[in-house]
């Protein structure tokens, strides 16, 4: 007779259950080394920030002429009335946007490219994207500026425009910009859209083809769906990086352009606080920014753990 043993009682073994973990530390004590140097490095600054906005704090005041004022949210409903800052906001938004738009299109696009180039192509394609990536913004800018320089420029040379001033027209000028800040942006894009391409099973692909998809079907109806996860986190990374951009800006238009005409909130900020040495109307913009920033890294952060559960 077969005696039947049942094993000893232990842990749920249920389909699709992890086993609970024992022992061992919690895993945010693991960020508590970052969080100890971050925390200061960062925290203190948006404090100091949050605290200069309520006060009126101009150069008298920096230079002790003048007693330090509390006035409250008055620096805030002095931007809620300012129809310059409104404006400022609003165009910086529509550049941050057209910018975003134009990285993804020049990233995907070159990074179903190196998928299919040969392994030198692929290989200079991938260092010359590098070297733009890794180009400091001044660097990078002030070449762009010597390439449309009026008199000295290879630009007007090439195209016969003797002395044609490229920045003298609002819109050309933040085109040339906005060039500038894809070439320093598409290399992010195109690496991680290149690495969750490679990811694909090429069993997949070779369905498609089978069924008679063209290659652009094949990347609009089969990888971008499978890339959302990573397209979602690129996005919102942009405009993160777009909605705060500086030194482009500042350098290639010479402070903001003619009358201000190329001024995003970030150059307003800056020539607030320090060209007309309104500290406290500067650090409020700088609030501003902030919490519009804050908002879209909490989207990124719930796309980065909700990607990182898909892929």
């Amino acid at each position: 007779m077969t005696t039947l043993t049942t094993a000893p009682a232990g842990p749920s073994t249920r389909a699709g259950t992890p086993p609970r973990r024992r022992g061992g530390p919690r895993p945010w004590l693991y960020l508590l080394p970052s969080a100890a140097v971050l925390v200061p490095l960062l925290g203190y600054p948006v404090y100091m920030l949050g605290l200069l906005s309520v006060f009126d704090y101009r150069q008298a005041q920096v230079s002790g002429g003048e007693p330090t004022r509390f006035i409250g949210l008055a620096n805030y409903a002095a931007l809620a009335g300012d129809g310059r800052f409104w404006s400022v906001l609003g165009q910086t938004v529509a550049f941050a946007a057209a910018l975003v738009v134009a990285t993804l299109a020049v990233g995907a696009a070159l990074a179903v490219v190196l998928t299919r180039a040969a392994r030198v192509p692929r290989l200079l394609l991938s260092l010359a994207a590098m070297a733009a990536w890794a180009a400091p913004a001044v660097t990078g800018s002030t070449v762009w500026m010597f390439l449309f320089d009026a008199d000295l420029g290879l630009v007007n040379q090439v195209l016969g425009l003797d002395g044609f001033n490229w920045f003298y027209d609002k819109w050309v000028a933040f085109g040339i910009v906005g060039a500038t800040v894809v070439w320093h942006s598409f290399p992010f894009v195109m690496v991680t859209l290149y690495a969750g391409i490679q990811a694909i099973p090429a069993s997949v692909l070779e369905a498609a083809a089978l069924d008679g998809a063209s290659a652009w079907h094949a990347f609009w109806r089969v990888m971008v769906p499978m890339l959302r996860p990573l397209i979602t986190i690129v996005v919102i990374q942009s405009i993160i990086w777009d909605f705060k951009i500086f030194t482009q800006v500042y350098v290639m238009t010479s402070g903001g352009g003619i009358a201000g005409q190329n001024t995003v909130l970030n150059v307003y900020a800056y020539q607030t606080a320090f060209g007309s040495s309104e500290y406290g109307l500067g650090s409020a913009i700088g609030v501003v920014m902030t919490l519009i920033l804050l908002a879209v890294t909490l989207l990124y952060l719930r796309a980065l753990y909700r990607g990182g559960e898909k892929l």
